[in-house]
């Protein structure tokens, strides 16, 4: 059977893989640090521009079959490849101070940038299991040679062999699921599992309770969510620091949008089985995150054990559908909702502290000890403001506006969902997090400056500090912009 093929719906992907062949022929052709990067940055920005023009016209579908479609462009798509995109931009001009050192190779650091931005595109109109599992692990393959390049480093070389071993377990099991899940249904395509009825009963109905459970275990590695946890801290505290910037906020993204597609989009018929068991790995997962960041010392640690928190706050109003009231069509559209806003804000959010880091630290560093960043509101007063912002956001307080209404937003569809008991959860656990993160707020003002100068920030860094600043502030005014673009 011969397809037509929309070619303009495929417009992001094309440009997102098209700027990982550029540079690389700008690295073989030229083979200068300054021109691979803007070749690299150029295509990222322009990558968002063609999700922006594709997600303003009408949904469109293409390498479709009897059974459904693999490539959806619709807006929520539009809006996830715009924001990979916007991420890559964002951590390659980070990347500046550390290319410029000499710590990693520029070609095959940018080139493993665009490789991860062409999957986590993908990801966001993956119309069946096959398709997004691909671009899952297009995203992913490339994040461990990133994460071990810094040359000469032991810890960098620990935290890729970490993060590889566990990330190829958790793909067998989620292709396990997916296999089983095909064993009973007889299709991968994520809008026929919806439309087909629950198994409650028999083999086969077992056999999908497995298959389901299977495939949540195997994308909460992507999510960092508690038990498959261990590998984010241990992973971003030994990667250079761009790069794990790159890990928790377009990494978990890309995880938050697998589990919406699988879960939502899949496997509605068997939120009865998926429902409890989300709202179990969200309690788990802030509560863990929570208490264990209270402990560290180290500020990579810390933001890493913060984001593991982060990821439980995200998957909580999916949680929802634990119970009945959350199973309710116009519920789980706004659980949804919710869920993909609480992303967009926290990635925002935390690129702006990883950003400050950057600026904080010199160009081949790690994030070193919290104790370092004693003073730095005196030496460095703009970057330790924005730094403050970040953290306050992420804390959900004010003037972080947009972590304050994404939190909101959480609870509200816990309400709505019928989950009160989680949105209880949800609010303790953030009264706990307000501890570490004042603590750093409080550190970065303390009198008796630590060891060392003020050195003046590289201005890409500033540029991606300032860029996810005013976002942040942008999307804290007007918040409903984004709960808008999000909306099933």
């Amino acid at each position: 059977m011969t397809q037509t093929i929309d070619h303009v719906a495929l417009l992001p992907a094309y440009l997102a893989a098209g700027t990982a062949v550029l540079v690389l022929l700008a690295d073989l052709l030229v083979g200068r640090r300054g021109p691979t990067l803007a070749v690299a940055m150029i295509g990222a920005a322009g990558t968002a521009v063609g999700a922006v023009l594709v997600g303003r016209g009408a949904d469109r579908e293409t390498f479709c079959t009897i059974d459904g479609c693999s490539w959806l462009a619709t807006s929520r798509g539009a809006l996830v490849a715009t924001v990979f995109a916007v991420l890559t931009l964002g951590v390659l001009l980070l990347s500046g101070p550390l290319l410029r050192a000499g710590a990693v190779p520029a070609g095959e650091y940018c080139f493993l940038l665009a490789c991860s931005m062409t999957g986590g595109v993908v990801l966001g109109a993956a119309g069946d299991l096959i398709t997004l599992i691909v671009a899952l692990e297009t995203l992913t393959i490339p994040l461990y040679i990133l994460v071990g390049l810094r040359r000469r480093t032991v810890a960098s070389a620990e935290a890729a062999m970490t993060f590889f071993l566990v990330s190829v377990v958790a793909t067998a099991v989620t292709l396990l699921g997916a296999a089983l899940l095909y064993a009973v249904r007889g299709t991968l395509h994520l809008a026929t599992l919806a439309a087909a009825p629950a198994l409650d009963s028999g083999a086969e109905g077992r056999l999908g309770r497995v298959a389901v459970v299977l495939l949540l275990a195997g994308l909460a590695f992507k999510v960092a969510a508690v038990p498959l946890h261990a590998w984010a801290p241990a992973t971003y505290d030994g990667a250079p620091l761009p790069v794990a910037a790159y890990l928790s906020t377009a990494s978990k993204l890309g995880g938050v949008v697998a589990v919406i597609a699988v879960v939502v989009d899949g496997l509605g018929p068997w939120l009865a089985v998926s429902g409890p068991a989300l709202a179990v790995l969200a309690v788990l997962t802030m509560t863990v995150g929570n208490l264990v960041a209270l402990r560290q010392t180290r500020m990579v640690r810390l933001l890493a054990w913060s984001s593991v928190a982060q990821a439980g706050y995200i998957l909580a109003p999916l949680g929802a559908a634990a119970a009945i009231a959350g199973r309710d069509a116009d519920a789980l559209s706004v659980a949804v909702a919710a869920t993909v806003a609480y992303a967009v804000f926290f990635v925002v959010l935390e690129l702006a502290a990883f950003a400050s880091v950057v600026a904080l630290r010199p160009p081949d560093a790690d994030g070193g000890e919290i104790a370092a960043y004693r003073g730095a509101g005196r030496r460095h007063p703009v970057v330790a403001a924005a730094f403050v912002l970040a953290l306050v956001g992420l804390a959900g307080l004010p003037p972080g506006l947009a972590g304050l209404f994404a939190k909101v937003v959480v609870v509200r569809s816990l309400l709505d969902g019928g989950a009160g008991w989680l949105a209880v959860v949800v609010a303790l656990n953030a009264v706990v997090g307000l501890a570490y993160y004042l603590r750093v707020c409080g550190t970065l003002y303390a009198a008796g400056e630590a060891a060392g100068t003020a050195r003046r920030v590289p201005w890409t860094v500033g540029l991606a500090l300032a860029g996810a600043t005013a976002v942040a502030v942008v999307v804290g005014f007007a918040p409903q912009t984004v709960l808008d673009a999000v909306q099933l």
